[in-house]
């Protein structure tokens, strides 16, 4: 369970694809196209700027919280409630 104006959001990450973009939902997830590469952190700092950007938030909203060096990752949203989060991502 969140906390009220926090929320949690699956994802799975494509590193180094052409360019950042949503893709769409599958099996619960997210998932993400990231144009930088999974190292040191590279991949995971440009998917917590480019979700930020997208929904509207600032940079330090928007945070990975754990599968740091996996595909598939659980990002923390300040800011936004669980309801929101989903509705602005048509979940």
């Amino acid at each position: 369970m969140t906390e009220p104006g926090r929320a949690r959001l699956p994802v799975k990450v494509i590193a180094r694809a052409r360019g950042n973009s949503i893709v769409g939902w599958a099996n619960g997830r997210l998932r993400i196209r990231i144009a930088a590469a999974p190292e040191a952190g590279r991949a995971n700092a440009a998917l917590e700027a480019f979700l930020a950007e997208s929904l509207g938030l600032g940079k330090r909203q928007v945070r990975v919280v754990s599968g740091f060096t996996a595909a598939q990752k659980l990002i923390e949203i300040e800011g936004l409630a669980q309801p929101e989060l989903d509705a602005r991502l048509r979940r």
